[in-house]
């Protein structure tokens, strides 16, 4: 292969990750290829995120186009943006060949950023009602809901974590969990979060609908004991049943853990495979957030341009 049409770096992925990733490559001078086929990762869902460092409030939607303006701004002589979606990553003669839905393309270094999709909630309106009432995060959008009763969908230290956070500020808060036992939650944690008074629990029910007019005004759900149903008011409804990382096509290239996320350094980024660095939502740091992301990603580029420059 011609070392003329061979990247430096390929960077996979356009949320706060990639974006990140994007402009400290371009500042080093590093020949790159963002691969991005959208910016702004899960936070275009968002109407209002209040915890972007340095933007006190800002929809998901204008954080992208900012991300998107950001990393544009250096694209040219060292940084191409294509929107393709990776299908494929391999290694290949010292090189590593990113296949995507138009074309295939070789570097010296990959950054896997392509984040996760939260997994959705499966119930009669709750398409219907998404940014209208449900939502599926809780830093982004919790402090909009103050004063008001609220409920969270699953039973993992993610539901409770994000039912300790409303707490600061909703009326009251009723976790509702699928399950009998709240096994997937440290016991410290449930113990802790139930114990406060504008707390109380549902366990082992169905839900079944999300209702509304404009906005969300209840949750029904069918205990599934005694098959009563039951109509909580709500004014949100906070989502929390898991994450599934963007990692399909590294399945065999790079260590995934037992849920799929990119098993990483978390001093470096690195992966299992020499040449392969990975940021964000998709690796098996302990806390995904934006600004989490967008920091290990600068600490990746610390590192990939270190390595490129000692060989």
């Amino acid at each position: 292969m011609n070392n003329s049409n061979i990247y430096d770096l390929i960077i996979i992925g356009g949320g706060p990750a990639g974006a990140a990733a994007g402009v400290y490559a371009a500042r080093k001078r590093l020949k790159t290829l963002m691969l991005a086929e959208v910016f702004g990762g899960q936070s275009t869902d968002s109407a209002e995120v209040q915890n972007w460092i340095g933007t006190i409030s800002i929809s998901g939607e204008a954080l992208a186009l900012s991300l998107k303006k950001h990393v544009e701004a250096y694209a040219g002589e060292v940084l191409t943006i294509r929107d393709e979606r990776v299908q494929k990553l391999e290694a290949r003669e010292g090189t590593f060949i990113a296949t995507t839905d138009k074309n295939s393309y070789a570097a010296r270094t990959v950054l896997v950023a392509t984040g996760s999709h939260r997994r959705k909630l499966d119930a009669e309106g709750a398409d219907k009602f998404e940014h209208k009432g449900v939502t599926y995060c809780a830093s982004c959008d919790g402090p909009m809901f103050e004063g008001q009763d609220l409920a969270v969908i699953g039973g993992g230290n993610s539901a409770f974590e994000t039912a300790a956070q409303l707490l600061a500020y909703a009326k009251s808060v009723t976790i509702i969990h699928r399950s009998p036992e709240f096994n997937r939650a440290d016991q410290i944690t449930v113990e802790k979060v139930l114990s406060h008074p504008n707390m109380r629990a549902v366990k082992n029910v169905e839900i079944l609908e999300i209702k509304g007019e404009k906005f969300v005004t209840s949750i029904t759900y069918r205990n599934k004991t005694t098959n009563q149903v039951i109509e909580l008011p709500v004014g949100g409804i906070f989502v929390e049943i898991g994450q599934l990382p963007n990692t399909e096509f590294l399945k065999g290239v790079v260590s995934l853990n037992d849920h799929d996320h990119v098993v990483i350094d978390p001093r470096t980024q690195k992966t299992s495979m020499p040449g392969i660095w990975s940021a964000g939502d998709c690796t098996d740091t302990l806390y995904h957030q934006n600004n989490i992301a967008a920091g290990d990603a600068v600490r990746a580029l610390e590192d990939i341009y270190q390595y490129l420059r000692s060989k």
